[in-house]
């Protein structure tokens, strides 16, 4: 068999984090071969990402194991009450309901998925979705170090390194996927264009044990903001408490001036900088481990290059802000690994996986934007206190006292500084930057209906729409056993899906045309038919379509085709579906 035509594995991953163990996952689930390499020994030994948006957990459900990550992570209402203070056991400056905790947000957070929103740190979540791909027949290999890359019309050669044994040996793929983190060394090889600025400050993390019940249960965070002396070095004046198990094990974060040599921590210091920013001097504390990052304003403006693909970090490298690092990731794979799974098929075109690149890029650039804009939103804070950073105990003392005084510029300075952490709102609680990603390619076909209206901010607030390119609407319907499902419960799993109502039968047709000419995955959904009975009426309001229109809605739950009313006859609604999945299947 020539070179050309023989494969070790249809799809390479090289990582095994966030996006790489997602792709592993998804591609194993559409019944894909799919080899995932890891150069160390096992998955994150450090918590790194955490928070983990609605989003994540539908891509999870879709994939049966959302109820895995529900088990392991800790749950939106131990998650909210975010505190800025002067130490944990110290004073404290103000608080703000966050991710979706608030008694005037925490409905829109139910009403618009299905899934929560939960705290699950890297260290729960990689191992998660290594095992389910592995269970589900992808091949994973620890210790395997990526060295280069060759690709050619038919292929990709990888050149990798066994580090225990010490050998070298090629791999050889019809795509691979670069999901290596940050530094990646594939999106460096084939060349992908990278915009922005790396390295604006430096960080440091310190992981420790210590029972701090007494000081924060009562005020359940994810986050706890500290305002100490030192804590602007390099960072954005504030340190950061962040709960990684409640209540006691946390990630300390700290910075440090990056025009400097790192700074050498040892655990004694380790030791001093978590009572200082606790406040407790004599408090018992286990140092697990200190290491060092840098804040990269960064993002790739182009994807692929041949047959080689990338993902997570390796394409979009942003501080931890919103919270957006593993959300995106994750999801950039949901949205590459049903196109290399049905060009590998041979039910699309090569051109399908041109779109991965047009849609999730200025995905990517938006959310490295926000999350610099968050980190930096952190100054009018500084400004209403009155204070450069916060850099002496002094002056943040003379702060806080000036905005004690009961006098009118106590009062002035009082809300000034409730405006400013109010703008923290675009940090913890932008759940229109989670939910209202929309996309634009050639998988999608833009209908010419109106700009969505919607006269709230679309950073803060989520806006459900079934207009092409947009994530079909969640609302409850009801199973023939009479118990509630989503309507995302019915689409995805590695098909399309063609939405319609109760006098939809025009579409049955349809289906079956499509389905015997083009041979791909297509299912017929009827909303309001048994089994997926609309008994609260939701759907009626949210589908902005007749009940015997449609809505085609790709694999990763995105509209790519709508027909707001139904065409003459079935002979044209299965000409027009067909047209329309050619279209975006490159056929």
């Amino acid at each position: 068999m020539s070179r050309a035509t023989s494969y070790d594995t249809d799809v390479l991953v090289v990582g095994s984090g966030p996006a790489g163990g997602t792709a592993a996952l998804l591609l194993a689930s559409y019944g894909i071969r799919v080899t995932m390499i890891n150069k160390y020994g096992w998955v994150a030994n450090t918590p790194r990402a955490h928070i983990t948006n609605q989003r994540t957990l539908e891509v999870l459900r879709d994939q049966g194991v959302e109820e895995e990550a529900l088990a392991a992570g800790t749950p939106q209402h131990l998650m909210g009450d975010t505190v800025f203070c002067t130490s944990i056991a110290g004073e404290e400056i103000a608080r703000i309901r966050t991710w979706g905790t608030g008694d005037d947000r925490l409905s829109e957070y139910t009403a618009a998925s299905p899934s929560p929103m939960i705290d699950l740190p890297q260290t729960y979540m990689e191992p998660l979705l290594v095992s389910n791909a592995a269970a589900r027949g992808a091949k994973a290999r620890f210790d395997t170090e990526f060295l280069r890359l060759e690709q050619d019309d038919d292929g990709v050669t990888a050149y990798l390194r066994d580090r225990v044994r010490g050998d070298e040996f090629t791999l050889r793929a019809r795509y691979l996927i670069g999901a290596d983190g940050g530094r990646s060394l594939v999106a460096e090889q084939i060349g992908l264009p990278i915009a922005g600025q790396e390295g604006k400050a430096g960080s440091m993390n310190i992981l420790f044990r210590a029972d701090l019940s007494a000081h924060v249960a009562h005020r359940p965070s994810v986050l706890y903001w500290v305002m100490q002396p030192g804590a602007e070095t390099g960072g954005i004046g504030m340190g950061l408490v962040r709960m990684v198990r409640p209540w006691d094990e946390w990630l300390l974060v700290w910075g440090y001036d990056i025009e400097q040599p790192p700074p050498q921590v040892d655990e004694a210091e380790a030791r001093r900088i978590v009572r200082d920013l606790v406040g407790a001097p004599d408090l018992d504390v286990e140092i697990t481990s200190t290491s060092l990052w840098t804040v990269n304003h960064s993002y790739a403006t182009a994807y692929s290059a041949g047959r080689v693909f990338c993902a997570g970090d390796a394409v979009h490298r942003h501080p931890p802000s919103n919270g957006l690092g593993s959300n995106t990731s994750i999801q950039d794979s949901f949205n590459l690994a049903w196109k290399l799974a049905m060009v590998i098929r041979g039910e699309a075109g090569p051109a399908l996986l041109d779109t991965y690149s047009a849609e999730r890029a200025p995905i990517g650039k938006q959310i490295v934007d926000r999350a610099n804009l968050s980190r930096d939103q952190f100054g009018p804070i500084f400004e209403a206190l009155g204070i450069g950073g916060g850099s002496d105990a002094d002056g943040i003392e003379r702060a806080l006292e000036a905005c004690r005084t009961q006098d009118t510029a106590g009062a002035k300075r009082r809300r000034e500084l409730e405006r400013a952490v109010e703008l923290k709102n675009y940090e913890f609680n932008a759940h229109g930057v989670e939910l209202n990603q929309r996309y634009s390619s050639t998988a999608v076909l833009d209908d010419g209906g109106p700009d969505e209206l919607w006269p709230h901010d679309r950073e803060l607030y989520h806006r459900p729409t079934t207009r092409p390119g947009a994530k079909i609407p969640h609302c409850w319907l009801i199973d023939a056993a009479g118990h509630r499902v989503s309507t995302l419960d019915l689409v995805g799993k590695g098909a399309f899906s063609l939405v319609t109502g109760v006098s939809g039968g025009i579409w049955q047709d349809a289906v079956r045309r499509a389905v015997a000419e083009l041979g791909v995955p297509l299912r017929l959904v009827r909303i309001g038919a048994e089994g997926a009975r609309d008994a609260y009426g939701d759907w009626y309001r949210l589908g902005e379509i007749e009940e015997d229109g449609c809505l085609l809605v790709r694999p990763d739950g995105y509209i790519a085709w709508r027909r707001t009313s139904p065409p003459a006859d079935a002979a044209d609604a299965g000409a027009e579906l067909t047209r329309a999945l050619k279209s975006v299947l490159d056929r």
